[in-house]
């Protein structure tokens, strides 16, 4: 391991969160008509926390200035682990340097801070805090704060960071492909630099112009670049204890709905589509084209599409709403909100019946389409474990045919096989340990008293971290939290969020020892 390498690239991604904060800072004044004062504690709470990371970043920077060595595979996957783990330590900062309270005279703690930093990093969206809309208890700078962390998740830390230097060469590649989710994350242009650029920019332009939308429909500027943040990068933090339901707005919900699918979809058929309209003659045809023939994303809407039908059918029959434009409207936000991994909600949709709730337990697993915002395992590898699948089948009936996967024209290998048999086999491994883990550490007393589904809210709990969701079913629905869970159960489900959003094994690799050794 080169361990200079490793401090030199950790210090620079250190640096980079504490400039980052910078734009937390103007929300600390009476702008906007956000504040009616000046949030002392917020904006000298977030200053400390600049300090802080920008002073650690120099001094690892300086440990490694002179180091500039090929990135490895070894070191690619530790930069990227331990790039995302750092990040999440230096953005709980604010939260402690600030005085944020989880509710009314309850303080938050580091665990709780660091929860809801990671949640905020990997898009996740799972919270502890009980009360959002009082300055006093989180300032609107740190809540600020808390949104922009999904923005810098959402497209990736370090595809940023390869972004912005240009020195890394292949490493940089390396790199892109540790973070970039999916199976299928090859850059969209031959210099990997230029692909981290246009994915960037791309994920920038989505998100600024869903901001102005929403400001248009009626959001106040804070709320809307909140809720814009948390819609692209499919993170699902609110700036209201009602979520998206506190505008109760049709449009708004309908906006948000069609970002968030976008979203979910591979931002490399984006790339292709500009590039076909720059090169073609300027027709929708073509502009649509890599999107039409993409079997990712058909499938994607497929799935998406029969979801919305079963829920808005299932809730209609069980007449848990009479008018079927508000049947749609719900089910459709919220099957989109919950396959993209969002996890924003319009209402409760735990009173809903249990086959509804059973398929959005379903939609958290799928997730969306790999090089996309979205968490989950990603529709390709469904379909390419399917693919798998009926091929087993087959061959025990015709052990002598031969006969290649495809995805359209291109034949998939067996390495890639192998690794989708893998991921699918970890996902089940660490889903089962770690419910089994969580109702075991997590105390009797507290459900007993409050809560009576001990199993079920423990479970959902691991569903919802590791796919990076945030809500879940029963007590975790999406008006509650995990202000409740103990200190050893926030801990484990922090690292479930950093295992989901980093697809396992850059986080996994930490803790073996042999990957630390030189050979």
């Amino acid at each position: 391991m080169n361990w200079l390498l490793l401090c030199r690239l950790l210090g620079l991604v250190g640096m980079l969160v504490g400039v980052s904060m910078v734009f937390s800072l103007p929300w600390a004044f009476p702008i906007f008509g956000e504040t009616t004062e000046f949030e002392f504690a917020g904006f000298w709470g977030i200053c400390g926390a600049i300090a802080c990371s920008l002073i650690s970043g120099s001094f690892l920077y300086f440990l490694g200035r002179n180091e500039f060595g090929t990135i490895l595979r070894k070191e690619a996957l530790a930069i990227v682990g331990l790039s995302w783990i750092y990040s999440g330590i230096l953005g709980c900062l604010p939260f402690l340097f600030s005085g944020s309270m989880v509710a009314s005279d309850v303080p938050m703690t580091i665990p709780d801070a660091l929860f809801e930093s990671i949640s905020g990093f990997t898009t996740t969206g799972a919270s502890v805090l009980r009360e959002l809309e009082d300055p006093v208890l989180v300032p609107r700078c740190v809540l600020f704060w808390r949104s922009f962390t999904h923005c810098l998740g959402g497209m990736g830390i370090i595809v940023l960071f390869v972004a912005i230097l240009s020195h890394l060469g292949a490493g940089g590649k390396a790199l892109m492909k540790r973070e970039v989710p999916g199976p299928t994350s090859d850059a969209v242009r031959p210099r990997v630099r230029e692909s981290a650029i246009v994915m960037w920019s791309i994920y920038v332009t989505f998100t600024l112009v869903l901001a102005m939308i929403l400001w248009l429909e009626g959001m106040s500027v804070f709320d809307a670049f909140c809720h814009s943040f948390g819609s692209m990068a499919t993170g699902g933090f609110s700036t209201h204890n009602q979520s998206i339901g506190y505008f109760n707005s049709p449009l708004i919900e309908f906006t948000i709905a069609i970002f968030m699918i976008a979203a979910g979809t591979n931002f490399a058929l984006y790339f292709l589509s500009l590039r076909n309209l720059r090169s073609q003659d300027h027709s929708w045809k073509h502009f649509i084209a890599p999107l039409r023939n993409d079997i990712e994303f058909r499938i994607y809407l497929v799935i998406l599409g029969s979801a919305i039908l079963f829920l808005t059918y299932n809730l209609m029959s069980n007449h848990i709403y009479n008018n079927p434009a508000d049947a749609l409207r719900y089910a459709g936000f919220q099957a989109v909100s919950i396959m993209t991994t969002t996890g924003y909600g319009t209402g409760n949709y735990d009173t809903w019946n249990e086959s509804s709730k059973m398929l959005l337990l379903l939609l958290m697993f799928v997730g969306g389409c790999a090089g996309s915002t979205a968490g989950g395992i990603k529709v390709i590898r469904f379909v390419l474990f399917g693919k798998i699948i009926w091929r087993e089948i087959e061959k025990s009936f015709r052990p002598n045919v031969v006969r290649p996967i495809r995805i359209g024209v291109t034949n998939i290998e067996q390495d890639i096989r192998n690794d989708i048999t893998v991921y699918f086999s970890l996902v089940l491994v660490i889903f089962i340990f770690s419910s089994l883990l969580l109702t075991a550490i997590e105390p009797n007393t507290e459900w007993q008293t409050h809560k009576p589904e001990k199993l079920i809210d423990c479970t959902s709990a691991v569903v919802a971290t590791l796919n990076n969701i945030g809500p879940g079913v029963g007590e975790l629905g999406p008006t509650e939290n995990y202000a409740d869970f103990s200190l050893a159960g926030k801990f484990l489900l922090t690292i479930l969020m950093l295992l989901g959003r980093l697809e396992l094994f850059a986080i996994l690799v930490l803790f073996v020892p042999s990957f630390w050794k030189n050979y």
